[in-house]
């Protein structure tokens, strides 16, 4: 089998370390970014760098991208300069970011009329899991597709599972996120707590985290949060748009979810107070500022 020319666009937090792996397992890469800096590290390790992303698009069998609003994603594909300007017949373009399922869709439609292949992957497991090669990816789309890109998806991933037809990686990743922000309330609640009544919090996480209550947040956020480290392995801005997505995919099933409504307000909360390039355990100062007002 021929070993395929792999397109990158986004090489910010998380996309740097994950197209990084993807050249150190031996993959011609070409990258983009809207940042050029931020992908002076893959370039020096062999990357080629196109100025735009449909220069990507014209030198790549396989595109990945990361990047990060739904404005941000519609201009890489469907903008003048965009991956659709040269898309192939026969190229596959896989979303590893969070995506509208609706975008997803017109995504996936547009690429079907060039003869070619969208498959939505998003990801869970932060800057760590990037750093790491030990995310989850969660995949939408044509099984055969999938296929053949799941050699490059194990270079990034410890789990990667197809959930179905296109836009079932998205609403999977919408699920992850519901998860993922209860977690952070609990977490940043009961370091919060624990901190009121004396409690020494870095034997607390040590305990709680061996029984029921142990979870990813616990083993790699709380500590951060102990030593009052807010730098981002998901920012917060990112977070925000997250559960904006998913506050309107939940109306548009016809589902009341509470405590998404009140992890989107104490995010946005959080924004309001400066912390949008915080990452997501910064939380803890929405929670704590209760308290005291």
């Amino acid at each position: 089998m021929i070993t395929p020319k792999v397109g990158w666009i986004g090489t910010g937090t998380m996309g740097q370390p994950m197209c990084g792996h993807l050249l150190a397992a031996g993959y011609q890469v070409f990258v983009n970014s809207r940042t050029r800096s931020k992908a002076d590290a893959l370039i020096s390790r062999g990357a080629s760098w196109c100025d735009t992303p449909n220069r990507v698009t014209a030198c790549s069998d396989i595109v990945f991208t990361m990047v990060g609003t739904p404005e941000e994603v519609r201009e890489v594909y469907f903008g003048d300069q965009g991956i659709f300007g040269s898309l192939q017949a026969g190229s596959i373009l896989v979303d590893m970011g969070t995506t509208p399922p609706s975008l997803t869709a017109q995504i996936c439609e547009r690429a079907l009329a060039a003869q070619a292949c969208a498959i939505d992957a998003p990801v869970s497991g932060g800057d760590v899991g990037a750093r790491n090669a030990k995310l989850s990816i969660m995949v939408g789309g044509d099984r055969r597709c999938v296929e053949i890109v799941r050699p490059l998806f194990d270079c990034l991933a410890k789990t990667v599972a197809w959930m179905g037809e296109a836009g079932s990686g998205q609403h999977t990743k919408m699920a992850n996120q519901l998860v993922v922000a209860g977690t952070m309330i609990g977490v940043c609640e009961a370091l919060v707590y624990a901190a009121r009544a004396d409690v020494d919090l870095e034997k607390l996480v040590a305990v709680i985290s061996q029984g029921a209550a142990g979870c990813w947040t616990l083993d790699n956020l709380a500590p951060r949060i102990i030593s009052g480290d807010d730098a981002p392995g998901f920012m917060v801005d990112h977070f925000v748009k997250d559960l904006g997505i998913a506050l309107q995919e939940a109306e548009n099933l016809g589902l009341v979810l509470p405590g998404l409504e009140l992890a989107s307000k104490l995010y946005r909360d959080l924004q309001a107070m400066g912390h949008g390039h915080s990452g997501t355990q910064a939380l803890v100062h929405a929670i704590r500022q209760l308290s005291e007002d």
